[in-house]
């Protein structure tokens, strides 16, 4: 799924008050240090599914000349959205999707953030929660 004109806000089990930059784990990137950098570096320049490819591609370490026929067997599977993304869950970024599905990261203790909040012209979405209530 993919959102436009939509905010997603910090999941409500967070225990983060403020944006924290997630680093890479044992000198190896994780899943959250590369979308952030991605998405930080490149603000409303690619939709998730862009950053969920590059992701995976960077990752596992995969260059290829076929990157259109990979990011069609990437994406036969479903894909969780961004609301699952350990930048929300865990790190204490809001993602905003512009009218393209372009996206960039908000912390949430910024001033951008709460005018997402008080914004009548986006829908707002919540991020995910680690743990079932």
């Amino acid at each position: 799924m993919s959102y436009k004109n939509t905010f997603i806000t910090i999941s409500e089990d967070s225990t983060v008050t403020s944006a924290i930059v997630p680093v890479p784990r044992n000198e190896k990137p994780t899943i959250a240090s590369i979308e952030f950098d991605l998405i930080k570096n490149n603000p409303y320049k690619y939709t998730q599914e862009d950053v969920q490819f590059k992701t995976y591609l960077i990752k596992n370490q995969i260059e290829s000349n076929n990157l259109v026929e990979l990011r069609e067997q990437f994406f036969t599977k479903p894909k969780a959205c961004f609301r699952a993304s350990p930048l929300v869950k865990k790190y204490g970024w809001g993602i905003h999707y512009d009218d393209k599905g372009k996206i960039a990261l908000y912390d949430v203790k910024s001033e951008t953030y709460n005018q997402f909040l008080e914004s009548n012209i986006i829908a707002i979405v919540k991020g995910m929660r680690s743990k079932r209530k």
